[in-house]
């Protein structure tokens, strides 16, 4: 029962330190040879669409949670952030969406991240300034 706190805690602690509404994220586990995997998803408000925001692995649910806090503590530090501009297919609004990534390409993986890639058109991908 105790690792039952723990991860809700873990969760809390996260959710806070992104200034998130429960809402707004989600925590998606799954087991991957053997391990067990978190997907962090965020759903943004506005258009209501889920990214990907980070994924970790580990032999537990606490032990990914916790690989998360620690990345969410640091990774304004160690990645750039990126403007995307995109649209759904058969939607009129092009959308406006930001990520923290390492290079272009896993900013896109956030983007397209359990999306048939033909279900959004991508105009474009700005490295934004670090400040």
């Amino acid at each position: 029962m105790t690792d039952e706190f723990e991860a809700a805690r873990l969760q809390r602690e996260i959710q806070q330190y992104l200034g998130l509404t429960p809402e707004q994220l989600r925590f998606e586990f799954r087991e991957v040879e053997g391990l067990t995997r978190l997907d962090l998803i965020t759903v943004n408000p506005r258009h209501h669409q889920n990214f990907l925001f980070r994924y970790e692995t580990g032999r537990d649910e606490v032990e990914c949670l916790q690989k998360m806090l620690d990345y969410v503590k640091r990774f304004r530090d160690t990645e750039s952030s990126y403007t995307l501009q995109w649209r759904s297919r058969g939607d009129r609004e092009l959308q406006t969406s930001y990520f923290r990534a390492h290079n272009v390409y896993e900013a896109l993986d956030k983007l397209y991240f359990g999306r048939d890639l033909n279900a959004i058109t991508v105009f474009s991908v700005v490295l934004n300034p670090s400040s």
